[in-house]
């Protein structure tokens, strides 16, 4: 798909796709929370994620109580999650920084968010436009696979993705498209066997151009 064809049909398409989904679950709003949930959520399904974090939430509440908590038992409450051992160190130390440099609240900036260990653009961008209400776009496996697949981004890369959605995507659909595309990705694009012949955006998709022979 062409840029300018991309930018022309955007509001068709992803009004569509909004149609097709079915409403996103939060788990949390508070910006500490959804950062903690987002850094666990790496390599791992949803209901594992979110119930791994509602247990830290339930034993801790707060970023104070969780930078003074037992890396044991994080990690017990965790154990589940992909990566848990490596993730238990980082949201005791994420809540320490959120604690000790940010006076308890999370930074609503880009840049700031990336510079706590383990998180990328991807979880910086999920919390600002999740529960920060400012613009952003978040590009996971879903909404990088569904891009790709619609031809809103010629590039394996998330960041380029990301930088192609920008020029596609009007600014004012930047909260809350992530969640949109994750959905439509559990439900309708799926990762394996995605199912196209019912999908009502297959007449705007290059992946369905390509294989509906």
């Amino acid at each position: 798909m062409k840029l300018a064809d991309a930018k022309r049909d955007f509001g068709t398409v992803f009004n569509l796709i909004k149609d097709m989904s079915p409403p996103h679950h939060f788990e949390f709003s508070d910006p500490f929370w959804v950062l903690v949930t987002t850094l666990l959520s790496h390599r791992t399904k949803d209901a594992v994620t979110d119930a791994a974090a509602r247990a830290l939430y339930n034993r801790y509440g707060s970023a104070e109580k969780l930078a003074a908590a037992s890396y044991d038992d994080v990690l017990a409450m965790i154990s589940r999650v992909g990566f848990c051992k490596v993730k238990a160190g980082r949201v005791i130390d994420l809540a320490g920084i959120i604690v000790n440099k940010y006076g308890g609240s999370v930074p609503e900036s880009r840049e700031e968010l990336m510079t706590i260990p383990g998180v990328g653009r991807k979880t910086a961008n999920v919390v600002l436009s999740d529960s920060m209400g400012i613009p952003a776009i978040a590009v996971d496996t879903h909404v990088q696979r569904i891009s790709k697949r619609i031809g809103w981004s010629k590039s394996d890369d998330p960041e380029k993705t990301e930088e192609a959605l920008m020029k596609i995507v009007p600014r004012e659909e930047w909260v809350g498209f992530n969640p949109v595309m994750v959905e439509f990705g559990k439900t309708v694009c799926k990762p394996i066997g995605p199912r196209c012949s019912q999908c009502r955006i297959n007449s705007y998709c290059d992946f369905y151009s390509k294989n509906k022979d």
